[in-house]
C-alpha cells in the first residue's frame, strides 16, 4: 500500500518539474497518499572549489533555493493538494534516498534526464536512486526531450 510519496524536482528545469509534480499529484491522488516534494542542493564537490567558497555563501545559497523552491510549489502544485516541500543538502541521489527513508515514503517519483549519449536509458543521478533506493521508483520521462 503506499501511503507516502517523494518527488523529486530540479526547479532550474521548470517546465519539467512542473510535469514532474503533476505526474507524481495524479498518482498521490490515485493512492490517496502524501505528497512530499524534495529539491537537492547539490555540495562543492572538490575541496578546491569549495575553497573559494565562504560558509555564509552556502547559507544563503541555501536560503535563496528554499524560498525559491516554496515559491514555485504554491505557484504550481494543484490548489487543492497539500504538497509538503523539503530541501537537503548533499549528494543528490544519496539524499533523495536518504529522505524517503526517513519519511517513510513507498514511492520515489524522479525525472529521467538523458544525458546526451543517447545509449544511456537514464542520466546518472536516476540511475542510482533506481539501483539503490528501497522503494519503488516511478520515472518520468520528460516528454520536451
Amino acid at each position: 500500500m503506499i501511503t507516502k510519496i517523494l518527488v523529486a524536482l530540479d526547479i532550474a528545469d521548470e517546465a519539467s518539474s512542473e510535469h514532474l509534480l503533476k505526474t507524481a499529484s495524479d498518482l498521490s491522488k490515485l493512492h490517496s497518499a502524501e505528497l512530499h516534494a524534495l529539491m537537492v542542493v547539490p555540495t562543492y564537490r572538490m575541496p578546491l572549489v569549495g575553497s573559494y567558497f565562504e560558509p555564509k555563501d552556502e547559507e544563503a545559497m541555501l536560503r535563496r533555493a528554499k524560498e525559491a523552491f516554496l515559491s514555485f510549489l504554491q505557484d504550481k502544485a494543484p490548489e487543492e493538494q497539500q504538497v509538503k516541500g523539503h530541501i537537503a543538502h548533499g549528494t543528490i541521489y544519496d539524499e533523495i534516498n536518504r529522505v524517503a527513508e526517513s519519511l517513510g515514503c513507498q514511492l520515489i517519483v524522479l525525472g529521467a534526464h538523458r544525458p546526451e549519449l543517447s545509449d544511456y536509458l537514464l542520466g546518472p543521478n536516476a540511475a542510482r536512486v533506481v539501483r539503490h533506493a528501497r522503494q519503488s521508483v516511478y520515472v518520468v520521462r520528460d516528454d520536451t526531450e
